[in-house]
């Protein structure tokens, strides 16, 4: 499902080129649970972005879904975006303005559905991850755990086939992050590929495969034994 072949990120600095990314070369298939770890500043929340097409400055070959990423103008990356990617930040992202309800139907305006599709959408959503009580409410209005549980639905309001998580439990108690990562791991055994990045071992284990990035290399590339 996504091929990275050569992919570089670097800047121009007074010293010379700095590398955030060095000759990775990444395989992953539909359906796979894969943990990007690595210490700080190591290029792993980059490579996120770059997966995510919110980052266009880097060198190499990204296909995703047979599509030719690198090559693509702005405009079709953010439509492959909007087809295939749902993304979770670790300081949520939600917009301030808006009401829980709203906040999820944003993802779908992008889309050609009508608006009692759209309603229809949202409202499963809601019960699904049980914050109907919450529609109304503003993003000040709620914890952490719920403000990151609202920023999960809304990355699967759309039905993407890619979740990407950046510290997705990174603001969270222990048991409002097993409720998060329980939910992943409920998405992926439904079909959604997911890729978090985490500093989490705990979080790393429910995976598949953990990828271990340091100073911009892929040094490990780990399958997990569930028994």
């Amino acid at each position: 499902m996504i091929q990275l072949n050569g992919l570089e990120k670097s800047y121009d600095t007074a010293a010379g080129k700095f590398f955030v990314l060095r000759r990775v070369n990444l395989n992953i298939r539909q359906g796979e649970f894969v943990t990007i770890m690595g210490p700080s500043g190591a290029g792993k929340s980059t490579l996120l972005s770059i997966l995510g097409m919110l980052d266009a400055a880097w060198t190499g070959e990204y296909f995703l879904n047979g599509e030719p990423v690198h090559s693509l103008k702005p405009k079709h990356r953010m439509e492959l975006n909007k087809k295939y990617i749902g993304f979770v930040f670790q300081s949520y992202h939600l917009l301030d303005d808006l009401t829980v309800y709203e906040n999820l139907e944003v993802p779908l305006s992008y889309r050609n559905m009508r608006s009692s599709e759209r309603a229809s959408v949202v409202c499963d959503v809601l019960d699904r991850f049980n914050i109907v009580g919450k529609k109304d409410l503003f993003p000040s209005q709620l914890s952490g755990g719920q403000q990151q549980l609202v920023a999960v639905a809304r990355a699967v309001v759309a039905n993407p086939k890619i979740i990407l998580a950046d510290e997705p439990t990174g603001n969270l108690h222990s048991a409002q992050a097993k409720e998060i990562m329980a939910l992943f791991s409920k998405l992926n055994n439904e079909g959604t590929t997911i890729i978090q990045v985490t500093h989490s071992e705990a979080n790393a284990s429910v995976g598949h495969r953990t990828i271990f990035i340091r100073d911009g290399w892929i040094e490990k590339d780990e399958v997990i034994r569930h028994e």
